[in-house]
């Protein structure tokens, strides 16, 4: 996944909303979020990536949300471990504090190749840069975006990719901006929002490769809130394809 879209604490019914995109090779196999057993903790509702068997981001039962982005450093390769494996393991945790404690163990005992990666429930929300090095902090209430090269307000922008990082963390900036909650806006029409913005390519944060072998594969939205947990999938392009519910199958 390479644009995620986080809203915390801006509803008071739904503390988590998270929008984002998943970009991919088009050829890896993954299969469609449903819910599943994942160990010893909590069920989870995630996709799943059939070829490394971890998920890029889902929720569990406790109602903590995790969720990765790459992240471009200027060295790729060396991670002996998948990331999509940190973020099924994470989301065996009860609360986001939990999560982060456990994110920053592994760190230490895996080797990862650069990732960006979010945990959050009604009472936190972190943000880990890991390039080598791993970097944290919590999120303030609002919006925010996390793309390849960070966030809006803290980038990094590999001297191999001059252009496409700065086009990108340009492209960061101006959708937070868009998204900013408008007055009296209710969660719902605010994610209605993201769903267009996730498919604008003003924006570009839908890819399309036109030698079709990577891009846009899928788009999720997530909300946890009073009412309950839900999950809107598109498996494919959002620009083109339409956001279904997913069925928790309790």
């Amino acid at each position: 996944m390479c644009t995620l879209i986080l809203a915390w604490q801006v509803f008071e019914a739904a503390p988590v909303v998270v929008a984002a995109n998943r970009d991919e090779l088009l050829g890896r196999p993954a299969e469609p979020p449903r819910r599943w057993e994942n160990g010893d903790g909590p069920a989870v509702v995630a996709p799943r990536d059939a070829e490394a068997g971890g998920t890029w981001v889902g929720y569990n039962d406790a109602g903590v949300f995790v969720g990765s982005t790459n992240r471009w450093v200027e060295v790729d390769g060396g991670g002996e471990r998948s990331r999509g494996h940190l973020v099924r393991d994470a989301l065996r945790r009860e609360t986001a504090e939990d999560a982060a404690r456990f994110v920053e163990r592994a760190v230490d005992d895996h080797v990862y190749d650069g990732f960006n990666l979010v945990v959050a429930d009604e009472n936190a929300a972190l943000f880990f840069e890991w390039d080598g090095s791993l970097s944290v902090r919590n999120f303030d209430p609002g919006v925010r975006v996390v793309v390849n090269v960070g966030t809006p307000d803290s980038w990094f922008v590999p001297e191999r990719r001059p252009e496409v990082g700065e086009t990108q963390a340009d492209n960061a900036r101006r959708l937070e901006e868009a998204l900013q909650p408008e007055p009296s806006e209710s969660v719902t029409a605010w994610r209605e929002r993201a769903k267009a913005a996730l498919g604008d390519h003003d924006f570009g944060v839908c890819v399309h490769d036109p030698e079709g072998r990577f891009g846009t594969r899928s788009s999720s939205v997530i909300t946890l809130g009073e009412a309950g947990f839900a999950y809107e999938f598109a498996d494919g392009p959002p620009c083109q394809t339409a956001f279904e519910p997913v069925e928790r199958q309790d």
